[in-house]
């Protein structure tokens, strides 16, 4: 019997679980994983590590792909153990995320960096050890007026006007991810970084 491989990357899609928070900024990043699912048949059902998971093809590689069911800021709690488990270097693990210093709809590819005060990015860097892991962020904008109203602009629902803008750019992060895998980071942030 032909052994199968382990998967060699891992796509993770940021969300908080949890019917109220269907169709908020902050699941953006489950947004991804639909894009896939319709395309693909990318479908993350399979309850391990703390997520919906499950292990397909893009760019052509074996993936694992997964939804957190933690809560936003307990996200590396799934990532850490996931990519230990299938030892998936930091470099290869690329975490889909909302960023509010974006404006709506527009994308950005980064190598690493710091977590830009996401608590999501916070916690997969904690437990990854590194901030060394591509993102794809989708902007989703900010509030106009005091920092502490970020969070519930985060958790709060999308326009049907913000929701449409904010699903194309998750068509357009699917193909980033997509072509991290399949060329690299440079390749990706030369390509879907331009304004």
């Amino acid at each position: 019997m032909k052994k199968t491989s382990a998967p060699s990357w891992l796509v993770c899609f940021l969300g908080n679980p949890g019917s109220q928070y269907e169709k908020t900024r902050h699941n953006a990043g489950w947004m991804v994983s639909d894009v896939l699912d319709n395309r693909y048949r990318i479908k993350t059902s399979r309850l391990k590590f703390k997520a919906f998971t499950c292990i397909g093809e893009l760019g052509g590689e074996k993936v694992f792909f997964m939804r957190p069911q933690t809560y936003m800021n307990l996200s590396g709690e799934a990532v850490g153990p996931a990519a230990h488990f299938y030892k998936i270097p930091p470099q290869r693990c690329i975490v889909i995320q909302d960023d509010t210093a974006l404006p709506a709809g527009r994308l950005r590819v980064k190598r690493g960096g710091s977590d830009g005060g996401h608590n999501g990015i916070k916690s997969i860097i904690s437990a990854l050890g590194t901030t060394d892991f591509p993102r794809v962020k989708i902007g989703v904008g900010a509030p106009e007026g005091p920092e502490d109203d970020r969070i519930d602009w985060v958790i709060g629902r999308l326009t049907d006007e913000e929701y449409e803008r904010i699903y194309k750019a998750a068509e357009v992060a699917a193909d980033a991810a997509e072509e991290i895998i399949r060329n690299g980071v440079d390749s990706a942030m030369n390509k879907y970084n331009a304004k």
